[in-house]
Parts: structure tokens; C-alpha cells; sequence
């Protein structure tokens, strides 16, 4: 694979937009044809992958029958948004703004909220933005899949923030159009329009919303939808729902789903704050600039290939032999890295230990709802002052270690970390963000750069400082770099079989689901694959009729506490073998494709 030829051809970057293409799913659970043979890969062939497939983010229509993300009616609708935000800056008696996500989409609501709280309070304006994340806050920082199955806890939670206010702009975040803790509220705004106006963010069309019964719901999300559509034509409600194709790695929306999230976001809140400060209307090309900004991002990043590749290789190396890789961070910068790790849980069935984020400040600097989260466990110690207690003991020479941070971050502090971390290995890596024709920060770089075994610099052009985006470029860019990190050093242990990640947790339906159609990978039939996955769920080579009647709820919540369901329920079903001998086999060779083709010989 390495030296693969990147040209692809217009017929195969669109493949998955064919009607015939995998037809029963919706698009962000598509596998994607670029990424066929992503875990038999090398890390630079890896790193080239994931670029291709991020630019599919900004694929013009071109006759294609799903809008996308820079479509003109996107564009348009998220000026009507801005227009709303910008109302509540500039009246926030008893109004807010409220994003709510599950995952990786109620992370980036809190890392938006954070970010332009933050410029108003800058500007001593009125903070006005408020987020809601299924779980929590222990969710910002570890996996909480079963909150997401329930609507009438998202409903609590919605009222909760909205107490006493009059005006709320809700933005409810589901890349799959699915999650029913957010069809709840949704519904819940739909019912109350005297106060909600409803926004809702995927990126599945609207057809392909989940149409499967909400538990004591009378709704499903695919109906919910259907409303909003309605409500649509006479802006009383939205849709922003462009498709950005299969991710990288099938049904991972951490990815393109998360980036594309922020991307939409902050383009219409960003119009909101200019329009406001400026006292000038919000126009489609501001809005439109304001997009296609994130799309030079891609091009600057990725023209790091090289380098981004060494950290790839390093951090795969660290999992293989069961070390470990920690991200150090400062500022907003930080707040990537603390999501990144809090998703190789769920999306790889990885240890929290595995992937680790830690952040100057600790909760000072995160700044959540709900304060310090350290009385929770081990997990949640978060701070630099804890990465050196807890963590720099221990280090070995097998461990990778990440800096992250910008030009405008203290250099000496930056510095004095290397230098003790280095001081335990010489596995010692950089990120770093610089603006073009800095030479000051680049004197003051060169100091840890010597300590470093490598340095990603990333250097942002002076037209990104004078139109103001240059954070959240940074910001994008660096979720490009350790998504990137993080996914590759798990395809190169060997959790992804060709494109799926089959090591997930079945905690709750939507992953339930996914789990009984990866299963059928194996070219079984779907009631044989839901078989073996129960048999995985509960380890037993024989189901009761318990077992067989029990609802998904039930077989979710059992499988809290089960390892590999996946991975094993796979192995049964490609080579017969007993719960015992899989059980076995994956344990000498936890790769699948390695342990099947072993017995296979």
C-alpha cells in the first residue's frame, strides 16, 4: 500500500452517491470506497486516506442528488440562523442560545459554547450560549452511550438550562439524524414554539432519519423530521443536513460528521458576532467565506503529510506493545485533545488509558457546568500538574508523548514540560501553530524543537489573522491532526477490519445496530449475525429463550460488561468455531483478519 497512486478517479470519489451503493444504509454509516483497505495499510498510506476523504467535505453538487456542504440552500440557511443568534447577542434578556449533542456532537457543543462565550465576554457583552451533552459533563471526557436512548432525559435537561427564558434558539446535533435523546427535544420545542425555534444538524437527508420506535415515545426521529420540514418553509424551524460521505472509518462520525459540525457552527455564529460588532447585515458571501475558509485548512494541514505520518507511526507503535500516548495542550488547542482521547473508547474499544488528554489549567481552564470531575476516578484527572504526578513516573521509552500549542502560548512554560518529560524519553513529539513571518515565536521555538524527536509546524498565513479565523483554523486543524493520530495507531493495532471498526461498545441501540450489520461482513444472514452476537454479549455458545426475548435495552445493558463482543461474534461467525476456541484465538492474534487467516491455513 505504500506506494499507492492518490489519483482517484471522479468514479470512485463519488461511488458511494450511487443509489445502488450499500442502498439500506443512510449516508454516514456508508462505507467508504476509498478506505477499502485502510487496516492492511502503512501510516503514511493512512494519512493520505483520511486527506481524500476529508476533502469530500467540500465536493461541489455537480448533479449529485444530496446537497453539500458549501450548497447554496446550506449557505442560506445558515444565515437565517445567524440572523437569530444575532437578535439574542443583541437582546439577551431571558434568551440563549442551546447546542445538544450525544458523543462527539455534545463535545463540540461544549467546545463552541466555550469559544464564543468566551469572545463576548471579551467584548463585556452577555454570554449566551449553553450547551448539553447526553450524560453530562463526565461525558466530555468518557464514554456515557446509554443517555443517548432517552428522550425524556434530553427533555429534563433542555428544560433545566432554559429556566425562565422567553427566547431559545435550540440547536439539536445528530450526524446520523438518530439519537433519541435529541429527538426529544426537538419534539419538546416543537410543542412550545411560543419560546423554541428548533435547529436541527445531521448529515443524512432528511429521508434517511432514524424511523424506528422511540421506547413510550409516540414519535420517531424520521417523524419528528418531518414536522421540521413543514415548519421549514415558513422559518420556523431548520434543517441543515448537507452530506459530507461515508467517514474514513464506517459510521465513525467523530470524524467528518464532528468536523463538518464545527465547520456549520461556528461559520453562522461567527456572521452573528461580525454583523453585530460591525452593525452590517449578515450576507451569503460572508457567510459562504466564512466556509470555504475551513476548506484551506484542510490544504494547509494536510500539506504536512510527512510529518503528520512520524506522529502516526509513533503512536502506533506505543498501542502494539500496550503502551501508551499522552497529549499535553494548552488553551482551546487542549480541549481537542481531551476529545480526541475520550473517543478511542467507544469508537475502538480501547482502554481510557490507551489515549489520554491533559490540559494547563485543568478545570479552571475547562470551565464546565459541572466543575471538577476528579472525585469520579482516575479518568478524570485532567490537569498538566496531574499528568506529572500520576503519569510522568511511569514513563517509559515506549510511550508517546504530544505538545500542543500555538505561538501565543508561554514558551517557557511549553519548554519547562518538554524538558521534564523529556527527561523520562526521548519519545518527546510537537504540534505547534505559528503565523507566517512570526520570528520571534520561531527563536523561541527552536529550543524545544531540539528537545523534540519531531515537530509538526503549522504555519497560518497573515490574510487568517486579519479575517479573524484563525482560531478556529487552528482548532479544525488540530482535530485533523489527532484524529488522524489516533485512528491510525488503531488500524495499525489492528482494531479495524478493512474499513469497520469492530471493536465498539454495544452499549445502546444505535450501536447495537451497527454491531449486527458489521457482523454481516461475514456474508451471513442477519438473524444468524444477531445470534452470534448475543452469544458474544452473554458468552455462551447456547442462547436461552431469556436471552432470545430479552428486548435490546436489555442485551445493551448486559454488554456494559462484556470485552470484544464484535471481534468475537465475527470470528464465530467466519469460521465456526466454539465461544472457547474464538475466545483463544483472538488472544494469541487479536487481529481479525490475521486470526481468521491462520485457521483458514
Amino acid at each position: 500500500m505504500a506506494g499507492l497512486d492518490w489519483t482517484y478517479g471522479v468514479s470512485t470519489l463519488r461511488q458511494w452517491e450511487s443509489a445502488d451503493y450499500e442502498p439500506s444504509l443512510p449516508v454516514s454509516e456508508k462505507s467508504n470506497p476509498l478506505t477499502r483497505d485502510i487496516d492492511r495499510a502503512s501510516a503514511y498510506s493512512i494519512v493520505k486516506m483520511l486527506q481524500v476523504c476529508d476533502s469530500q467535505m467540500f465536493q461541489k453538487e455537480a448533479g449529485t442528488i444530496y446537497q453539500r456542504l458549501l450548497s447554496d440552500q446550506v449557505v442560506k440557511t445558515l444565515m437565517e440562523v445567524a440572523k437569530r443568534v444575532e437578535v439574542i447577542i443583541k437582546d439577551p434578556q431571558e434568551s440563549c442560545v442551546v447546542m445538544s449533542g450525544c458523543g462527539t456532537s455534545g463535545r463540540l457543543a461544549f467546545l463552541i459554547s466555550s469559544g464564543f462565550n468566551k469572545a463576548l465576554s471579551q467584548l463585556n457583552q452577555s454570554e449566551v450560549y449553553s450547551y448539553i451533552i447526553a450524560g453530562g459533563d463526565r461525558a466530555l471526557l468518557s464514554s456515557q452511550e446509554a443517555p443517548e436512548d432517552d428522550p425524556r432525559l434530553g427533555v429534563l435537561n433542555l428544560k433545566k438550562v432554559c429556566e425562565g427564558k422567553k427566547r431559545v434558539l435550540f440547536i439539536g446535533i445528530s450526524c446520523g439524524l438518530s439519537a433519541p435523546f435529541v429527538a426529544g427535544q426537538l419534539d419538546f420545542c416543537l410543542q412550545h414554539p411560543e419560546v423554541y425555534t428548533p435547529v436541527l444538524v445531521g448529515f443524512n437527508p432528511a429521508h434517511q432519519a432514524r424511523d424506528e420506535p422511540i421506547q413510550d415515545c409516540t414519535f420517531t426521529f424520521h417523524s419528528v423530521v418531518q414536522r421540521m420540514q413543514e415548519l421549514a418553509k415558513s422559518q420556523k424551524a431548520f434543517l441543515i443536513n448537507p452530506a459530507v460521505g461515508p467517514e474514513a472509518i464506517s459510521g465513525s462520525s467523530r470524524m467528518k460528521g464532528g468536523s463538518a459540525t464545527k465547520i456549520l457552527l461556528e461559520a453562522a455564529f461567527s456572521a452573528a458576532h461580525a454583523a453585530t460588532s460591525s452593525n452590517t447585515p449578515i450576507t451569503h458571501n460572508g457567510v459562504l467565506q466564512h466556509m470555504m475558509a475551513y476548506e484551506r485548512t484542510l490544504a494547509v494541514t494536510y500539506s504536512q503529510t510527512d510529518g503528520i505520518t512520524t506522529l502516526v507511526e509513533a503512536a502506533g507503535q506505543s498501542l502494539q506493545c500496550s503502551r501508551h500516548v499522552y497529549y499535553l495542550g494548552w488553551g482551546s488547542l487542549a480541549l481537542l485533545g481531551l476529545i480526541d482521547a475520550s473517543e478511542c473508547s467507544p469508537t475502538f474499544g480501547a482502554d481510557y488509558e490507551d489515549v489520554r488528554g491533559f490540559i494547563r489549567g485543568g478545570y479552571r481552564e475547562l470551565n464546565n457546568n459541572d466543575g471538577p470531575l476528579t472525585s469520579l476516578g482516575p479518568k478524570f484527572s485532567i490537569a498538566h500538574e496531574d499528568f506529572l504526578h500520576l503519569i510522568l513516573p511511569c514513563l517509559t521509552d515506549k510511550d508517546t508523548v504530544l505538545l500542543i500549542y500555538t505561538h501565543s502560548d508561554d514558551a517557557t512554560e511549553v519548554g519547562n514540560m518538554a524538558r521534564r518529560v523529556r527527561e523520562k524519553t526521548p519519545n518527546l513529539h510537537a504540534v505547534y501553530h505559528q503565523a507566517d513571518g512570526d520570528t520571534a515565536a520561531s527563536l523561541q521555538q527552536d529550543d524545544i524543537k531540539k528537545l523534540c524527536l519531531s515537530t509538526l509546524k503549522i504555519t497560518w498565513p497573515q490574510e487568517a489573522l486579519v479575517s479573524g479565523t484563525l482560531q478556529h483554523m487552528r482548532e479544525l486543524s488540530t482535530k485533523l491532526v489527532l484524529n488522524a493520530v489516533s485512528t491510525g495507531a488503531h488500524v495499525l493495532k489492528g482494531k479495524i477490519y478493512q474499513n469497520h471498526m469492530i471493536d465498539l461498545q454495544v452499549t445502546n441501540t444505535k450501536l447495537y445496530r451497527r454491531a449486527t450489520r458489521l457482523l454481516q461482513l461475514s456474508a451471513c444472514p442477519e438473524e444468524k449475525c444477531e445470534e452470534a452476537l448475543l452469544k458474544a454479549i452473554y458468552r455462551v455458545d447456547m442462547l436461552t429463550l431469556e436471552m432470545t426475548s430479552s428486548d435490546i435495552t436489555t442485551h445493551t445493558c448486559f454488554a456494559r460488561n462484556s470485552t470484544k463482543v464484535v471481534p468475537l461474534a465475527l470470528v464465530i461467525l467466519l469460521t465456526g468455531w466454539s465461544l472457547v476456541e474464538a475466545e483463544s484465538h483472538l488472544k494469541q492474534q487479536p487481529i481479525v483478519r490475521e486470526a481468521v487467516a491462520q485457521w483458514m491455513w
